[in-house]
């Protein structure tokens, strides 16, 4: 099964990034390649350059995507963090035609890396590139302090009873090692207790997750090289998959406005853009998805 395949908004991404001929456009996040394959089929003539920090993403779709589009599509092993630097370096390309940026976190990388999901017992790793990084949420959750572990789940997870669960696990910890997923999730579960459809884990995985990948802080070195990276009259397109990514964008386009001798944007989404309830039936996990786009000016 690949789990990769599903990417959401497709339409509302061609709808907003508007390819033109000859354009060169950036995926940020590659995944299985659906919105690559997309913008490239969209128009005939541009090209794109697509990043993933996930080798594993790339290694099971480069051929696939090359063999069909040939060389009008590059992929670059890295961080979007390090897009404008990568692009320089690897490329000697300094500015692009539109930047696509879908922050969700693929059901390959949820089911199949260790550490994520806490329906498959494994090692709380939880690092999206394990070459790129060395913290692993394992070291978090047996050294943070119980202040910090209640921060990190208070701020990244929005976790109400964060206190609670960082004194739980604190105590937890000085009898055995927090080190796998089933013991983290059955031990949040007994302070917590069930909460109906959704695993009372789940805040708290999410937490590790942004804290352990520094998503929020890659997604603000995004946006800020978005505004050398575009050329004038080039598209940001933007999907979030939870209110603190939303947030982010949200706020860098308002305080990035269009000015007189100043580099900002045009908001092209007054409000935000959310999945059609036929998309949704076809694919649930597009029912989070919201998306904001914005033109360089």
């Amino acid at each position: 099964m690949n789990r990769y395949h599903k990417s959401v908004l497709v339409n509302e991404v061609l709808f907003y990034l508007n390819p033109q001929p000859k354009g060169i456009y950036i995926d940020a996040t590659f995944g299985g390649g659906g919105h690559t394959r997309a913008i490239l089929t969209k128009e005939p003539t541009c090209r794109v350059i697509a990043f993933d920090w996930d080798r594993v993403a790339l290694e099971k779709h480069a051929a696939e995507i090359k063999e069909e589009f040939g060389e009008r599509i590059t992929l670059l092993w890295g961080n979007f963090a390090q897009m404008q630097r990568l692009l320089k370096k690897e490329l000697n390309i300094t500015q692009v035609d539109g930047i696509l940026a879908d922050f969700g976190t693929s059901q390959a990388q949820i089911f199949e890396k260790e550490g994520f999901s806490f329906a498959v017992d494994s090692f709380l790793d939880m690092r999206m590139s394990p070459a790129h990084q060395k913290m692993t949420a394992a070291y978090v959750i047996n050294n943070a302090s119980e202040r910090e572990l209640a921060t990190i789940f208070f701020e990244f997870g929005e976790e109400r009873y964060s206190r609670k669960i960082a004194r739980a696990i604190v105590e937890e910890r000085k009898k055995h090692a927090i080190e796998r997923t089933k013991h983290l999730a059955d031990l949040i579960e007994s302070v917590l207790g069930k909460r109906g459809h959704i695993h009372p884990a789940t805040k708290v995985f999410q937490a590790l997750r942004i804290y352990v990948n520094k998503e929020l802080d890659n997604i603000k070195m995004l946006l800020q090289q978005s505004l050398e990276l575009l050329s004038e009259g080039g598209r940001l397109v933007c999907i979030s998959f939870h209110s603190l990514e939303d947030r982010l964008v949200k706020r860098f386009l308002v305080e990035h406005p269009c000015l007189v001798g100043n580099k900002g944007f045009e908001i092209l989404t007054k409000n935000i853009v959310v999945a059609t309830e036929e998309e949704i039936g076809e694919n649930p996990s597009s029912r989070s998805a919201r998306l904001r786009a914005a033109q360089r000016c």
